[in-house]
C-alpha cells in the first residue's frame, strides 16, 4: 500500500464490482464499511478483515434510512473519506414496452439513492476540508445503446450531477469522480439485470439479437473486477483526480466513437446552430 489508510463507504458490495472494491480497499489496508440489503451477508464480509470490514444493512432507495445508516457506518470506523456509489442494478427493455414504475424504479437505484448517499456525507466532508466522492455510472452514462434506454437515462443522469457537484464543492477540498466501467465480468447482465417482457411484435429486430446477445455474453465480460478496484485506488490516491474516468478497452473505443460522431454532427449542422442570435 502506497497510500495513508483511508475510511471507503462502498454501496452494494454483495457481489460484482461492489465486492471487488471493497476487497481491493481492504486488501490495501484501508477500512471499509460495505452496505448490503440482506443481513445474512454481514458476517462473511467483516470476516474479511476484522477491525477494518464493516457492513451496514442498507437499501439506497430507502432514502430516509440512509441518514441513520450513515451515521451508524461512521461510528463504526470513523468519518467517511471516500464514498463509493456503487448499488445500482441495469433495467434492459424497449422504452414504449416498460412501464413508468420500471422507470420510477431505475431512477430511485441508480440516481436518487446515490444523491441521498452524497447529501449524508457532505456535510462531514465539508466541515473537514476534505473528501472523495466517487459516483460509479457506466459507459451508458456517456454513450447509448437500444434495450437499455431506461438505465442509459438514469446513468446520464448521474454523470450531470457528478460534474456540477463537483464545480460546487472543489472549494472545499472535496473531489468528485464519475467513475464509467465498460462490460466486466461481473452478474449484471444475468440474474441482477431486471428485464421488462417483450410485447410488442414490432421491436423484435431490435430486441431479439440485444437479448440473446447480452445473455450469451453474462460471464464472459472482457473487463475484471480485480483490475476496475486497482484503478479505483489509482484513483483515490491522485494528487487531481479526472471528473470522469472510463475503465475498459470498449468503453475507450465506444466513447471516442461517439466523440467523433458529435464533431461531425455539430459542424455539419453549425450554421443552423449560430441563426438562432439575434441579428448584430
Amino acid at each position: 500500500m502506497t497510500s495513508i489508510p483511508k475510511t471507503f463507504l462502498i454501496t452494494g458490495v454483495s457481489s460484482g464490482l461492489g465486492r471487488a472494491f471493497a476487497l481491493g480497499a481492504l486488501e490495501a489496508g484501508h477500512r471499509v464499511i460495505g452496505t448490503v440489503r440482506r443481513k445474512g451477508d454481514a458476517e462473511s464480509f467483516a470476516a474479511l478483515a476484522p477491525g477494518r470490514a464493516h457492513l451496514v444493512t442498507l437499501d439506497v432507495t430507502d432514502f430516509e434510512a440512509i441518514p441513520a445508516a450513515v451515521a451508524e457506518a461512521e461510528r463504526l470506523a470513523g468519518p467517511v473519506e471516500v464514498l463509493v456509489n456503487n448499488a445500482g442494478y441495469g433495467h434492459e427493455g424497449a422504452l414504449e414496452e416498460s412501464s413508468m414504475d420500471d422507470l420510477q424504479r431505475q431512477f430511485a437505484a441508480n440516481v436518487f439513492g446515490p444523491v441521498a448517499m452524497i447529501k449524508a456525507v457532505l456535510p462531514g466532508m465539508r466541515e473537514r476540508r476534505r473528501g472523495h466522492i466517487v459516483n460509479v455510472t457506466s459507459m451508458g452514462g456517456f454513450i447509448t445503446l437500444p434495450g437499455i434506454t431506461f438505465y442509459c437515462g438514469s446513468k446520464f443522469a448521474l454523470e450531470g450531477i457528478s460534474e456540477a457537484l463537483g464545480k460546487e464543492v472543489a472549494g472545499f477540498g472535496i473531489r468528485v469522480t464519475a467513475l464509467a466501467p465498460g462490460q466486466f465480468r461481473t452478474d449484471w447482465a444475468g440474474r441482477s439485470m431486471d428485464r421488462t417482457p417483450r410485447s410488442i411484435a414490432d421491436y423484435d429486430a431490435v430486441m431479439d439479437p440485444i437479448r440473446a446477445g447480452r445473455q450469451a455474453k453474462s460471464g464472459n465480460q472482457p473487463g475484471d473486477p480485480a483490475k476496475a478496484a486497482r484503478a479505483l485506488l489509482a484513483l483515490v490516491d491522485a494528487a487531481n483526480p479526472p471528473v470522469r474516468l472510463f475503465l475498459g478497452d470498449d468503453a475507450l473505443e465506444l466513447v471516442n466513437q461517439k466523440l467523433d460522431g458529435m464533431r461531425s454532427e455539430i459542424n455539419a449542422w453549425k450554421d443552423l446552430s449560430r441563426s438562432t442570435s439575434f441579428a448584430s
